[in-house]
């Protein structure tokens, strides 16, 4: 070999060298400036007092544990959770998924997903009246849950339309407590009331009145909808969702597996959910015969939340602040 190309040759492997060294250093570089967060081993998760019990059963007793532990507190009103979710301590939140919408549009930074409650709702008819269709409701009055704006009232308001029938014109509509709208149907006082379970089969369970109206059934013949009524679901805070992707998936797979365990086990889930919701078992059981959990990821059931959600602000505008985009959504 030439003197010269020996230059050359030692001229390139320095360099070489020194590129190595400076990659090296890029990547150590890189590595301290982007510590690795500290692993996740447990989550807080709120969930409402309710049928929603059953689906959690399966982690609160324990029969169900994943990776990462779950500790489950139960809220009874909306402001209370709310209130904590305006603070750092809730990662998870099951929540209504209307509510859940609102609180995202008022600046609670959540995202939906998945939903696993979808029916609940019916409408019940006292003995001394008939009902054949939604016109046997004008010159009524109806009772739900509460205060105008839920969704019961809100999908009957939206029946009624749909058929001419002005709503506080041809029917008057009425709201109280579900336990209290539960003794006057029982004392005979109501005619009409549209009521989530358990508080169904509670009202019908001294032997008088039935079940007319399954609004699940309705919303399926009136919508393009494959599973029912996107009623409640699982919210993760969108920082720990950036922050935990993988984490988040693990919990969404707890909750499903959960949710199948109670459909398999409900005599184990109502035994298990006693001391949270203190209504008798047998009512319960019954009560579940009416009532759908099945957990869908929010990527899946987009559309199905997105057209319920525009059908509810189109009838009752004040009740959805804003429909979400598509970043609402978890993928």
């Amino acid at each position: 070999m030439s003197l010269n190309n020996k230059v050359i040759t030692k001229f390139v492997l320095f360099f070489m060298a020194l590129a190595i060294v400076g990659c090296s250093s890029l990547v150590n570089t890189t590595q301290t400036e982007q510590p690795a967060l500290p692993k996740v081993t447990e989550v807080n998760l709120i969930n409402p007092l309710g049928p929603a019990v059953i689906p959690v059963a399966g982690i609160a007793s324990q029969n169900i544990q994943g990776d990462i532990t779950i500790n489950i507190q139960y809220w009874k009103t909306v402001d209370e959770a709310i209130g904590l979710l305006s603070g750092d301590q809730v990662d998870f939140a099951v929540l209504p998924v209307t509510t859940g919408v609102n609180m995202a549009a008022s600046g609670i930074d959540i995202v939906l997903v998945g939903v696993h409650e979808w029916k609940v709702f019916y409408l019940v008819a006292a003995d001394s009246v008939d009902f054949t269709g939604w016109d046997s409701l004008v010159g009524k009055t109806v009772y739900s849950p509460e205060a105008k704006g839920q969704t019961v009232d809100v999908l009957t308001r939206f029946a009624l339309l749909q058929e001419g029938i002005q709503p506080d014109e041809d029917v008057i509509f009425a709201y109280a407590p579900p336990q209290e709208i539960v003794a006057l149907f029982k004392e005979g006082k109501i005619d009409f009331a549209a009521l989530p379970e358990p508080y169904v089969t509670l009202a019908l369970a001294s032997g008088s009145g039935e079940m007319v109206l399954d609004y699940q059934d309705y919303w399926l013949e009136v919508s393009a909808a494959k599973n029912g009524i996107p009623i409640a679901g699982l919210f993760v805070r969108r920082d720990f969702f950036s922050a935990h992707p993988n984490e988040t998936q693990i919990i969404c797979q707890t909750i499903s597996e959960s949710t199948s365990w109670a459909n398999e086990n409900t005599a184990a889930a109502v035994e298990s959910s006693a001391e949270i919701l203190p209504i008798p078992a047998a009512v319960m059981q019954t009560a579940l015969q009416r009532i759908k959990f099945d957990y869908k990821p929010a990527s899946e059931i987009m559309k199905n939340v997105i057209d319920f959600l525009e059908t509810m602000q189109e009838t009752y505008p004040e009740g959805i602040k804003e429909i979400p985009d598509e970043s609402f959504f978890a993928r």
